[in-house]
């Protein structure tokens, strides 16, 4: 292994050279208590930045080993370093040097969600962050000094601000762990509860606005107050302050299964609570004022989709005797509209696993989720192939076990299914079920269930490997994640708009490459949707994240991919526009 030495003396020897030659970089250098890996090197100075790691040894880092001591606080400490790191890179860094990404250091930091990421792995034996970082150059001439500078001098006080236990700010540390401990505590207790949801008194869910996810401030924020009789004890393995007071134990609400039924005004908060919930599957950070909203890693936020592709999905519950006899209890579309969106979206995440659903009536289709009395008077039911969602809901849960919370400002009809009804007021919670129940009675709304046979089983649909083709042009995989919401996988673009809890790029762009990893390992023309996404969450539960890299050896820097949960793996790829599915 070559020494800081060595590396500035081939900084000195390139300097003022073509830019192709900080290839001569690559390798590992020794410092005196760290290792710097230069795994990659960018191509111009406009080109991906170059990728390095930056391995701290354990006696040097001296993180206590209780912070790390399963997997759920190792992905909590690693994440609070990416964001030491992040902060520390804002102080030392002294930004553009050069024309492009020169001088550029940057870490894959979050947002207010807690992930599991590739930019940090903590080890018994070693800390190691991987950056990107852009090499200096004025056009396309290296700058070996401002070079030396970066790889010398910056990245070593980095490191020594943020991975060194000596120089972190301990007590938050300890407090972020814990805090994200304390969510999976209650994650964990959640089924035994009977409850899809907790949320805990005078947690903050109000954002600042709707381009930003941070929490809008105490002063202006109304706290949540659970209603006295939905009002459940959760204990915890570490002590936070509520009401003024340390304790072992969150009160707050707890969103029993079953249907529940969020009303009120508008601008009275239910779509916020539904917001919450929906992000409630992650953990979140200390002060975002829904740390403590915590639901089940198996609920799902549906909504419909006009335009989505589907591909042999049984919808035949919900929607049947399509004209030209178009058959749907193996439905495909290229182009589906809001209701067989809807419909298909709801049966594939039952298919891969999903207990609870989410739904919000501003982004469902209407005629997917009831048809009133007056409705059902003027189209005759022999003319009306959607069986509207509000005669399947009960049966669902029932018989499926799935439970539904319904965002609903302008139906009563969903009173008569409902076994829950929370009323939103000036952003307060109140139980009006008794209420809701009464109207129900006295109120009837003539209008008649439409089912007309039970719902089916859920289908085992399996894919053919060879739909899923990442190669474009003269690679065999090109995937890139354009944004959050869509991916590039060969010669298609997979719009993920509709799969609302994908929260980070690097999430999103992990899900690209986790479609390809499942087809190159799992699908093997026996194995069906659910089978192939169990086994990636094992492989990643095993291994982590860098195998998500299809060209990943030995130690390298991996690329930036936060972790997705198994349902949004699937979502994806159900939207993949060349999915086939063997008959």
């Amino acid at each position: 292994m070559r020494t800081v030495d060595d590396l500035r003396n081939i900084l000195a020897r390139i300097d003022g050279r073509g830019y192709k030659a900080y290839k001569d970089l690559q390798g590992a250098y020794a410092y005196p208590r760290l290792t710097l890996f230069i795994d990659h090197v960018q191509g111009d100075p406009f080109a991906s930045p170059s990728k390095i790691r930056v391995r701290v040894p354990g006696a040097v880092a001296k993180l206590p080993p209780d912070l790390f001591a399963d997997r759920g606080r190792r992905v909590a400490l690693q994440d609070f370093l990416i964001r030491e790191v992040h902060h520390a890179i804002r102080h030392v860094c002294r930004g553009n040097r050069g024309i492009g990404k020169s001088g550029l250091i940057a870490i894959d930091v979050g947002g207010q969600e807690v992930l599991e990421r590739t930019a940090m792995v903590v080890t018994p034996q070693w800390v190691e962050a991987r950056l990107s970082l852009g090499l200096p150059a004025q056009g396309r001439t290296i700058l070996g000094r401002q070079a030396e500078a970066m790889l010398c001098q910056e990245v070593p006080e980095i490191v020594e601000r943020a991975l060194k236990w000596e120089h972190v700010d301990q007590e938050r540390a300890r407090t972020f762990v814990d805090c994200v401990d304390n969510q999976e505590s209650i994650r964990a207790q959640l089924d035994a509860l009977g409850l899809v949801a907790f949320i805990a008194d005078g947690a903050i869910l109000p954002r600042i606005s709707g381009a930003s996810d941070r929490p809008l401030s105490r002063e202006r924020a109304q706290p949540f107050h659970a209603p006295a009789s939905l009002r459940v004890s959760i204990s915890i393995p570490h002590p936070v302050s509520q009401d003024g007071r340390l304790t072992h134990s969150l009160t707050g609400f707890g969103v029993p299964q079953g249907v529940t039924l969020i009303v009120g005004g508008g601008y009275h908060g239910k779509s916020t609570v539904l917001r919450a919930l929906e992000r409630g599957v992650y953990p979140h950070v200390p002060e975002d004022g829904r740390e403590y909203v915590v639901t089940t890693e198996r609920a799902v936020k549906i909504r419909a989709e006009d335009g989505r592709s589907i591909e042999r999905v049984d919808i035949s519950g919900f929607i049947k005797n399509l004209p030209y006899g178009q058959e749907t209890g193996r439905f495909s579309t290229d182009n589906a509209s809001g209701s067989t969106s809807q419909a298909a979206s709801i049966l594939e995440a039952v298919e891969v696993g999903a207990t609870t659903l989410l739904l919000d009536e501003d982004t469902s289709a209407t005629n997917f989720m009831v048809r009133d009395a007056r409705m059902q008077a003027l189209v005759h039911k022999e003319h009306e192939p959607i069986t509207p969602f509000v005669d399947r809901v009960r049966e669902l849960y029932e018989s499926h076990g799935v439970s539904t919370v319904l965002v609903m400002g302008g139906c009563g009809d969903y009173f008569d299914v409902a076994d829950t009804v929370i009323a939103m007021q000036d952003y307060q919670p109140l139980d009006v079920t008794e209420e809701a129940q009464r109207i129900a009675r006295e109120f009837r709304t003539k209008r008649e269930i439409e089912t007309t046979s039970p719902l089916s089983g859920v289908t085992s649909r399996i894919p053919v490997r060879e739909s899923l083709d990442p190669s474009r042009g003269n690679r065999e995989v090109k995937i890139e994640a354009r944004s959050v919401e869509a991916i590039a996988f060969g010669h298609e673009v997979i719009d993920v708009s509709g799969v609302e809890q994908l929260v980070d790029v690097s999430q999103t762009r992990a899900v690209g490459f986790a479609i390809h990893l499942a087809a190159h390992r799992f699908l093997d023309g026996r194995v069906n949707v659910k089978a192939a996404v169990r086994s990636l969450a094992e492989l990643f539960d095993d291994a982590g994240l860098d195998g998500l890299d299809p060209y990943h050896q030995g130690e390298r820097h991996p690329g930036n991919f936060a972790r997705p949960r198994a349902l949004e793996i699937a979502a994806a790829l159900n939207r993949l526009r060349t999915l086939r599915i063997r008959e």
